[in-house]
């Protein structure tokens, strides 16, 4: 496979929905109120959980901690989420164009992301040519999955 490709766990057809992407690894707060953010600017809401290998790639040979079929599973559990896909495909495979192609036959209505994401620009420009809103929502401070991760892994200061 030399494409990334959209493995759809709970389908959604219809053209317009906001779409979001990411590991969802540890699903906490933080993801809940911006995925709650995303749908209550008034699209639908499709959620796209990168798969196991992509997700190692890019974190870490100790992640993810759940498979992306179990995290597709917890995602779709969500009462504002409208459709749920694993996205599959190289882990290289990381650029605008590569997404555009993929998110091309949703026909989004938007692309959404958290502030500071490293990849916002390229997030940004694949609306532009998606024909889609960009939007950049504020993330939640001090939640992250990394934080968790590390809170629990580190062994507090001996006093």
């Amino acid at each position: 496979m030399s494409r990334l490709e959209a493995v759809w766990v709970m389908p959604y057809d219809q053209p317009g929905a906001a779409v979001v992407t990411g590991a969802f690894d540890i699903l906490h707060v933080g993801h809940v109120r911006f995925l709650r953010a995303v749908r209550d600017r008034g699209l639908p809401l499709l959620v796209g959980v990168e798969d196991d290998a992509r997700v190692s790639y890019w974190k870490g040979p100790d992640r993810p901690l759940h498979t992306a079929a179990e995290r597709a599973e917890v995602l779709a559990a969500l009462r504002f989420v409208d459709g749920v896909f694993i996205v599959t495909g190289p882990p290289e495979l990381n650029k605008p164009a590569e997404y555009i192609r993929l998110f091309a036959p949703m026909h989004p209505g938007a692309l959404a992301h958290t502030a500071g994401d490293p990849h916002a620009e390229g997030r940004c420009a694949a609306a532009d040519v998606l024909a889609a809103e960009c939007w950049e929502l504020t993330a939640i401070p001090g939640r992250s999955t990394t934080r968790i991760l590390n809170a629990v892994t580190t062994p507090p200061p001996t006093p």
